[in-house]
């Protein structure tokens, strides 16, 4: 497939976690308790991934396959979703989604930068170059125009 698919999946991905996070940030406002919406979105995350597992593969990776995968890599993500999610649903109602979003997004730009300019967590290394640090430059701009007054 090619590079506008992707992208536009892309962009897709991103307008659902946008609306996932309002919905959810609700939901915590509501209760209360952000990390009772986080529990709801986990279990409905489990029930979801489960049911397109199940319509879109039937093939579970062997035992001896999982056994070399080390320990943390089961969890870690969670821990990290969780802690994030939650974050998100507790400054939602304080910033609004779209200062919320475009410092979520900041933090997510700045570590990805990173993580693939020095190849953390096994990803492929791309180098930094002036083109990225200037498409940078230009996001961390937007974001603080979004946030100013």
């Amino acid at each position: 497939m090619n590079q506008y698919f992707y992208s536009t999946v892309a962009f897709l991905g991103g307008i659902f976690l946008a609306l996932q996070a309002g919905f959810n940030a609700q939901l915590g406002t509501i209760l209360k308790k952000p990390i009772l919406a986080s529990i709801s979105q986990s279990i409905s995350s489990l029930l979801f991934a489960t049911v397109f597992f199940l319509l879109f593969s039937n093939q579970l990776p062997s035992i001896q396959t999982a056994k070399q995968i080390p320990w943390y890599l089961w969890f870690i993500s969670g821990l990290f979703s969780v802690t994030g999610i939650t974050l998100y649903y507790i400054t939602i109602p304080k910033l609004g989604m779209a200062k919320m979003i475009s410092l979520g997004l900041c933090g997510q730009l700045l570590i990805s930068a990173l993580a693939g300019h020095f190849g953390w967590l096994g990803l492929p290394v791309e180098a930094i170059s002036w083109r990225k640090t200037i498409g940078i430059a230009a996001m961390l701009t937007g974001i603080i125009l979004i946030n100013s007054k």
